[in-house]
């Protein structure tokens, strides 16, 4: 439970089913007055229901497994995706072994998304799905994990919440950020960690000199501003980083076109080796077919239709129709 509207509703919609709910707050990282708020939330939400509440400190886990994850990805000039890696080492692995310690079988959070113990599936409310995020959970955890509001719509679980007087609070305050703990820009993190405004060249596909740029970290494929291109009457786009040299590499947005690529860390549902799916490379993109072949845990994503600006170190998260087969990382 994390203080906000939909874990809220998830906890009164169980209780109503018949099943004993017992909540859990997780700290995650160090914003003292963020947790303050929020676990108050949830202890009048305990209060409410008169359930058990714990205060569950994770915070040197997820420094481990999310938040260094996330520094080390862009030191190596890579795209992290710290939800996706959160779901799989935190919110469904260390909080089931807790729930173990409690001895509880299942496992509801407030994600848009459905299961059915053998797959994810897209929620109702498509605006926000978040099946995208879940697809590098171990597979063993799923028939454990309850997901209530995969049939909900964002608007109905915030009305729900309003018709309860002591919750009204709640389902009127501010959405959550994506990434809990960047508050503005991810640079802000990076920041603190390393000096990241250390100006370097600008380079084209050929390996030519065309610019400069302000240091490569503030730059993920595709961006298109915050570096110079000497004499380019055309937009460049990044194409490419090369940490070792503090390099970014430009070019025109055909240069950006990607028709096959790589994965490793595979994480499926079921025991395929080669198929035909739908595939996003990142959150907000729309899905496009594909062909995969699996071999030692790293696999080849032959494309239906080409896509642009593919971010080494994002997810590719593969459907057929609105299951999840499952995930791989960009190589």
């Amino acid at each position: 439970m994390s203080g906000g509207v939909d874990s809220t509703v998830v906890a009164i919609l169980l209780q109503k089913e018949g099943y004993e709910v017992v909540g859990v707050y997780m700290k995650l990282h160090d914003n003292e007055e963020y947790h303050k708020t929020n676990f108050n939330n949830v202890k009048r939400v305990g209060e409410y229901l008169g359930i058990d509440i714990h205060f569950y400190d994770l915070s040197k886990d997820f420094k481990k497994e999310v938040y260094d994850y996330f520094v080390d990805t862009y030191k190596q000039g890579l795209t992290p995706n710290p939800c996706v890696m959160c779901n799989r080492t935190i919110k469904f692995g260390k909080m089931v072994e807790f729930a173990d310690t409690l001895g509880i079988e299942k496992i509801a959070t407030g994600h848009y998304l459905k299961c059915d113990g053998e797959f994810f599936y897209e929620a109702k409310d498509k605006t926000k799905d978040q099946s995208y995020f879940v697809a590098q959970v171990k597979k063993e955890v799923l028939p454990r994990l309850i997901f209530p509001l995969g049939s909900w719509l964002k608007e109905d679980v915030k009305e729900f919440a309003k018709d309860i007087p002591l919750l009204k609070d709640i389902g009127e305050q501010k959405e959550s950020t994506e990434i809990c703990f960047v508050e503005n820009d991810y640079t802000e993190i990076l920041e603190k960690h390393m000096d990241i405004n250390l100006a370097g060249e600008t380079i084209n596909s050929k390996g030519e000199v065309v610019g400069t740029h302000k240091g490569y970290m503030h730059y993920t494929i595709g961006k298109r501003r915050g570096f110079t291109v000497n004499g380019a009457h055309d937009a460049h786009f990044v194409l490419a980083i090369k940490p070792e040299k503090n390099q970014i590499v430009v070019g025109k947005r055909d240069e950006l076109k990607v028709d096959s690529f790589e994965i490793k860390q595979i994480n499926l549902f079921e025991p395929l080796v080669e198929f035909d799916a739908t595939v996003k490379v990142r959150y907000r993109t729309t899905a496009v077919e594909c062909h995969v072949k699996i071999n030692n845990n790293r696999g080849i994503v032959e494309l239906n239709q080409s896509i642009f600006g593919l971010a080494h170190g994002q997810v590719a998260v593969f459907y057929n129709g609105d299951k999840v087969l499952g995930s791989g990382v960009i190589d």
